[in-house]
């Protein structure tokens, strides 16, 4: 065999479609999309018409709500830790954080903190520190020596702003009590 004699096998690539080469060719003048209208040009995408009637998205209620100030925290057992440890993939006597894990390649974004949960078994004694913590995962943590430190986060203004207004309507709804005449 030589090189020009190397060949695709039969059937493997296809020629494409010639279009707007003539009427004989069965593509030609309009090239196959038919004749006029908005579909006949380029670039046209009609999403989701229905040709008057209304279309399933609108008929469709709504639901639910995304929050532009939601934060996303990485889930973490402490099983995952544990197995970590074992394979020697983070060092047990450091103080375990997002960044930590990030580096060590256990997990790959450290987005807002870690949320620490209570699946699998802990037997290192690990210092971790955490955004939130399961009442469970803190109770195996200290089960097996080690603890965890619970980050506190801050407030935005908003909520803030929410919790005095709250604040101000209970006590607002509330009437101090009336001095007793004074009898004599």
């Amino acid at each position: 065999m030589k090189l020009n004699e190397i060949r695709n096998r039969p059937g493997s690539t296809k020629k494409p479609k010639l279009l707007g080469r003539g009427i004989g060719s069965g593509l030609g003048k309009t090239s196959g999309r038919g004749v006029k209208g908005q579909k006949a040009r380029t670039g046209v995408a009609i999403k989701g018409f229905e040709g008057g009637q209304m279309p399933l998205f609108r008929r469709l209620p709504k639901r639910g709500f995304t929050s532009i100030g939601r934060k996303k925290f990485v889930p973490m057992n402490i099983g995952r830790l544990q197995a970590a440890v074992d394979a020697g993939r983070i060092d047990a006597k450091a103080v375990i954080t997002v960044e930590a894990l990030v580096k060590a390649g256990i997990i790959r974004h450290a987005y807002n903190g870690m949320r620490l949960l209570a699946d699998g078994e802990l037997k290192a004694k690990l210092n971790i520190e955490a955004a939130h913590a399961s009442k469970a995962a803190l109770a195996a943590v200290e089960k097996a020596g080690g603890s965890v430190k619970v980050l506190v986060r801050e407030e935005s203004e908003h909520t803030k702003k929410q919790r005095a207004k709250t604040a101000a309507k209970k006590n607002k709804g509330s009437k101090p009590a009336a001095a007793a005449p004074a009898q004599a």
